[in-house]
């Protein structure tokens, strides 16, 4: 018998309504149904570094985390974070209190936007755009505003007169990504400069969500927005331990902002997991001080893999939007004949026995999205060579 409740009104609040169950859920759904080699979903297929993976172990068996760790991070963490800012942008940050840390990017988003976001508030996003953009946008009951990414000479590019002309008196703040996730986007110093022009100019708060920081390739440079003038008192700068050093399931991120904004984006936090994963806590602050040569060999390792996945692609006709960051690679579907990813990417694990993600999920005007699809090559060679062998299929 169905439940009966005193109201007509939806379980679900009506401001999460349009979102659903993720297109994530439904693609690894078909994988698991087909056996089909998934590169939809952006998780390695490798664990990281095996010292810090033992360090997470000797946490454990010494006690350190195992119990609710500091609100704000364990001291370790928090020092090691600052002491990694300071080393490779040379941006000096307080660990006592211009440092957060959270369970993964993905609550620091959520936690950033429900502290500064009121009813009625704008905030304009780079679109196509990371899907829980929107969900935290909603539930802080604002408005998003996509300014759309376009392709162009190879690459998805920002129009910066479009990002001007989006911000209205009702803008709150700008939620910038770079790298960016799925476009492979890396925003230059000159695009950087641009944006911090804007937000001294109009008074705007920053979110930048710098995750894939430490995978750039090519001749691109990461740049962080804090780092440009006028915006260090702005700009709150969201990292993660899971892209970086292959532990996404660990989900350990953090913030770093000035004081004011630590405060309230710790004030909504609280309330939110308050705390996470106590002993990978200090396994991530002993991956931050790896040395360069880690981080040198990372990036080497995944642009190889790009390379791989890039070439196999082209050869099997898409259209390849060769990445300058992330661990993603955008295509165009329309030299093969088709133009709507959501039903090329419901039919490819049939067709060819891979699985990949339709960049329309990614963004509010649909058919700007429609005819990409993204794939992750954050895989294992062998497996990428399977994968491009079987995609070859459909040339």
């Amino acid at each position: 018998m169905a439940a009966m409740t005193s109201s007509a009104r939806p379980y679900l609040n009506r401001r999460l309504a349009e979102f659903g169950t993720t297109i994530f859920a439904e693609m690894s759904a078909l994988a698991t149904a087909t056996g089909a080699i998934n590169l939809g979903q952006g998780f390695p297929d490798t664990d990281g570094p095996e010292e810090i993976r033992e360090a997470a172990v000797r946490a454990l068996r010494d006690g350190r985390g195992n119990q609710y760790p500091p609100g704000p991070g364990v001291p370790e963490l928090r020092h090691a974070i600052a002491a990694h800012q300071q080393r490779r942008y040379d941006l000096a940050h307080d660990p006592d209190t211009e440092v957060l840390v959270t369970a993964g990017a993905t609550e620091a988003i959520a936690a950033t936007l429900l502290a500064l976001v009121e009813p009625g508030d704008e905030v304009v996003a780079l679109e196509p755009y990371y899907d829980s953009y929107a969900a935290s946008i909603a539930m802080a009951g604002g408005r998003r505003v996509p300014v759309t990414l376009r392709p162009a000479e190879g690459r998805f590019r920002l129009d910066l007169d479009e990002l001007r002309a989006a911000v209205t008196d009702r803008t709150r703040l700008l939620l910038i990504n770079t790298p960016h996730n799925p476009t492979g986007t890396v925003l230059t110093r000159e695009e950087l400069a641009a944006i911090a022009e804007l937000a001294v100019e109009r008074d705007l708060l920053v979110v930048t969500d710098e995750v894939y920081e430490h995978l750039v390739f090519d001749d691109a440079e990461h740049l962080p927005l804090a780092g440009f003038p006028g915006m260090r008192e702005r700009t709150v700068t969201i990292g993660s331990a899971g892209k970086t050093f292959s532990f996404t399931g660990w989900k350990v991120g953090w913030v770093t902002a000035a004081p004011a904004l630590v405060s309230a984006v710790r004030s909504a936090k609280q309330y939110l997991t308050y705390v996470s994963a106590g002993p990978f806590q200090y396994a991530v602050a002993e991956a931050l001080a790896l040395p360069d040569s880690y981080f040198d060999d990372f990036r080497r390792d995944m642009l190889a893999r790009r390379d791989i996945l890039a070439s196999g692609l082209a050869e099997a006709g898409f259209g390849v939007f060769r990445p300058a960051g992330t661990y993603f690679i955008t295509t165009d579907i329309r030299p093969l004949g088709e133009k709507d990813g959501f039903a090329f990417c419901r039919a490819l694990p049939e067709r060819a026995g891979v699985v990949a993600i339709p960049n329309a999920v990614f963004y509010d005007d649909r058919e700007a999205g429609a005819p990409f699809v993204r794939f992750a090559f954050c895989k294992k060679p062998e497996l990428l060579q399977e994968a491009t062998d079987r995609l070859r299929r459909l040339a």
